[in-house]
């Protein structure tokens, strides 16, 4: 008797507790990089602003930590025989985290180790990721 009723409160609680909640509508914020654009030639070992639009960041965004990372674009053949595109995006060395990206800058230094190319690009993550248009780093 005492183990049907504590089967029976287990499942009462296991029922209340796996109610479905109402779905939440999710904001997705993808503040466009205004620099570096396709004209940027960044020299290695320089110092440079990366900056973003925040006119459509709202208020409760503003203070959302974002992170930058640089990376290079390359096209491959999938398994299926289509081409895509991989920004080959170097997450273990961030040139920035931790700051806020209602800021709408930060300051950056080029690697010292990227190899001189024209197709680079900077992702700026924190709510969502974006990328700038491709540019050049060179010695």
């Amino acid at each position: 008797m005492i183990f049907t009723n504590l089967i029976s409160l287990f499942v009462t609680v296991v029922a209340v507790v796996a109610t479905p909640i109402q779905p939440q509508q999710l904001d997705v914020i993808s503040p466009a990089i205004t620099s570096p654009n396709a004209t940027a030639r960044w020299t290695l070992g320089s110092t440079q602003r990366v900056v973003w639009e925040t006119s459509k960041i709202p208020p409760s965004f503003a203070t959302n930590r974002g992170m930058l990372v640089l990376g290079h674009l390359s096209t491959y053949t999938d398994s299926e025989g289509e081409q895509r595109v991989s920004e080959n995006l170097n997450y273990t060395h961030p040139l920035a985290s931790g700051f806020q990206i209602g800021a709408g800058s930060y300051d950056v230094v080029v690697p010292l180790d990227a190899p001189p190319r024209k197709d680079y690009i900077i992702v700026l993550f924190g709510d969502s990721g974006n990328r700038s248009p491709t540019f050049e780093i060179r010695k």
